[in-house]
C-alpha cells in the first residue's frame, strides 16, 4: 500500500497497533514517539515499546522533547494519514494540518464518553460492563473530534485494568485495519459527538488511591480493580501502606474499616455494606504477595484493629 502514515505513539498498546499495521503491509513511513526516559536506581536510559518496533522494522523515528516546538519534520514529510494511539503529548495544529487527508486518533472509548488521559481506568472504577475503541477526527480539542468507527468490547466483573488493555490494544488493532481502507481512499463518514453526553476521565490523581472503606463494598472492589496494575489502590494502616492487587467482596456484616478477620482466605476488612477480602497486597517495603503465602510470615495486620 503505497500511501504513507506517520504513526504516533509510546507505550505497549501503541506498540502492538503498530506491528499490526505494518505486518498488514500499511506504509509506515516514520515513527514518532516520546523520548528515551531514565528507568530504574541506575537510572538507563529506557526507549519505548513504539520505539523498539519501529527499530526492529527499520522505520525512522522522531523523538521531539515538546513537540508544539518541535513538528516541522512531520509537516517536511507531509503524509497522507497520522494515525495517533497514546502518543502522550498534546499534537499542534500544525500537525494535525500536515496530512493530505487527515490525522486520526485510536481512543480508548466509546466516545464522547470517556474523553481524557484515563478512560480504561474509569470505565473499571466505575463497574461499567462494556466500554470499547473509538477512531476519530483529530481537532485542537481534547478527544473532540468527530467520530469515524467504532467497535464494543465486554468488561468482565472480575478484569482489572490490566485485563481490559489488553482485550482493548487487540480490538484497536483489528479496528484500524478494517477502517484504514476507507480512511486512505478519502471514502468515509464523519459523525459528530453529541455534547450533551459527554463526560471525562482525566488522569488519576494521587488521592483517587487512597481506598476508603465507607463507601459501598462495591464501590471499593472496582476502585482495586480499576487502578490494577497501575498505579494501584492502598490503604493505610499504623501509618505503613498496603497496596491492594486483587479482593473479592462477602456479603456480611461488618464495622467499617475495622479488620474483621485475617486467614489464608484473605484479609477481611469491613466497608459501608459489606467486606472485602483482600487476595493480593504489597506491605511497605516488601514485596508483592498472595494472602495466603503473607498470613505464613510477620503479619502486622491485627484483628479487631482499624486501618487508618
Amino acid at each position: 500500500m503505497d500511501k504513507s502514515i506517520i504513526f504516533m505513539g509510546t507505550p505497549e498498546f501503541a506498540a502492538h497497533i503498530l506491528e499490526r499495521l505494518i505486518s498488514e503491509g500499511f506504509n509506515i513511513v516514520c515513527v514518532v514517539t516520546q523520548p528515551d526516559k531514565p528507568f530504574g536506581r541506575k537510572k538507563i536510559l529506557k526507549q519505548s515499546e513504539v520505539k523498539d518496533v519501529a527499530l526492529k522494522h527499520n522505520i525512522e523515528v522522531f523523538q521531539p522533547i515538546k513537540i508544539r516546538e518541535d513538528y516541522q519534520k512531520i509537516v517536511d514529510i507531509n503524509p497522507d494519514l497520522i494515525i495517533t494511539a497514546a502518543y502522550g503529548q498534546i499534537v499542534p495544529q500544525a500537525v494535525l494540518d500536515a496530512p493530505k487527508i487527515m490525522a486520526v486518533n485510536i481512543h480508548g472509548s466509546l466516545l464522547p464518553k470517556y474523553r481524557g488521559g484515563a478512560p480504561i481506568h474509569y470505565s473499571v472504577i466505575n463497574g461499567d460492563e462494556k466500554t470499547g475503541v473509538t477512531i476519530m477526527e483529530m481537532i485542537d480539542k481534547m478527544d473532540a473530534g468527530g467520530i469515524i468507527t467504532q467497535a464494543e468490547l465486554p468488561i468482565e466483573f472480575t478484569d482489572n485494568v490490566g485485563d481490559v488493555y489488553s482485550k482493548m490494544k487487540k480490538v484497536g488493532a483489528d479496528l484500524i485495519v478494517k477502517t484504514l481502507p476507507s480512511l486512505l481512499n478519502n471514502n468515509f463518514k464523519v459523525i459528530q459527538q453529541d455534547e450533551d453526553l459527554v463526560t471525562y476521565s482525566p488522569n488519576i490523581k494521587p488521592s483517587e488511591e487512597i481506598i476508603d472503606f465507607n463507601r459501598p463494598v462495591l464501590d471499593v472492589y472496582n476502585q482495586i480493580r480499576g487502578l490494577n496494575p497501575f498505579p494501584v489502590a492502598y490503604f493505610k494502616y499504623e501509618d505503613k501502606r498496603f497496596k491492594v492487587y486483587k479482593a473479592e467482596i462477602k456479603n456480611d456484616s461488618s464495622i467499617v474499616g475495622m479488620i474483621m478477620n485475617i486467614s489464608k482466605e484473605g484479609i477481611e476488612i469491613g466497608c459501608e455494606d459489606g467486606i472485602i477480602v483482600l487476595k493480593e497486597i504489597q506491605p511497605e517495603g516488601k514485596k508483592r504477595v498472595l494472602v495466603s503465602d503473607y498470613v505464613n510470615g510477620n503479619v502486622e495486620l491485627e484483628i479487631n484493629k482499624t486501618c487508618d
